[in-house]
């Protein structure tokens, strides 16, 4: 049981480091601080594990010049003024009672109130709302390395609980739009940064989908054979 508690406890830090990075990129434009942890040795092992490589972006421009392509790029994609895509929930999932797409929709208030209930905080320094993508990544985020503390400190049933929590977010928000957002970024961007980041959050919202449930079996297992 022991050896199985620091699997899960390793897999729930891994887990954390990709919705941190991923969090992080749509957050805000990328600063020249975030860019050069992007080269560290331990980013680029994590991105090579993500099947993403930025060396030729980092060849083709200084870190200056990149920096500012960048923030043009996401001010396009994210905020606008022109149409743009909007990286929020409510945006993309179908809102109820025939009700049209708006900006603090029930999605938004289903998510704030999901957060308040799980009492977790996310950071909302960037004036995002709760359903902005990359608070609902920090979300997850928050949630894993409180799994795996559970974990570390042998409160089985407690990791359990945050498990099946991560389990119900996804299921009712992350599974219903963060694909959908990542098709619309991968068709219009035009840098190689944005797509290869959406093409990664795209396959990683897959594999989530199936390893949230197969964790949970085999935790409910380990319980079986440990009572």
């Amino acid at each position: 049981m022991v050896e199985s508690r620091k699997n899960m406890a390793e897999m729930a830090m891994a887990r954390a480091n990709v919705y941190g990075i991923l969090a992080d990129v749509f957050r805000e434009a990328p600063s020249e601080a975030f860019l050069s942890k992007l080269k560290e040795p331990d980013f680029i092992g994590a991105l090579k594990a993500l099947n993403i490589s930025l060396e030729e972006m980092f060849e083709s421009k200084s870190q200056s010049q990149l920096v500012e392509a960048l923030a043009i790029e996401f001010t396009k994609l994210f905020i606008g003024p022109a149409n743009h895509i909007s990286p929020h929930e409510s945006m993309h999932a179908e809102a109820r009672y025939g009700e049209k797409k708006a900006l603090w929709g029930d999605q938004t208030v289903a998510v704030k109130k999901f957060m308040q209930a799980v009492g977790i905080k996310v950071d909302d320094s960037f004036g995002g709302m709760p359903d902005h993508i990359s608070a609902e990544l920090e979300f997850m985020q928050k949630l894993l390395h409180t799994e795996a503390n559970a974990w570390i400190n042998e409160d089985d049933e407690f990791a359990n609980n945050i498990l099946n929590i991560q389990k119900r977010f996804y299921d009712e928000h992350l599974s219903q739009w963060v694909s959908g957002f990542c098709d619309t970024v991968i068709e219009l961007t035009g840098h190689i940064y944005f797509r290869q980041f959406a093409e990664v959050t795209k396959e990683f919202m897959s594999f989530e989908k199936g390893t949230l449930q197969d964790l949970i079996d085999e935790a409910e297992e380990n319980n079986r054979l440990s009572a």
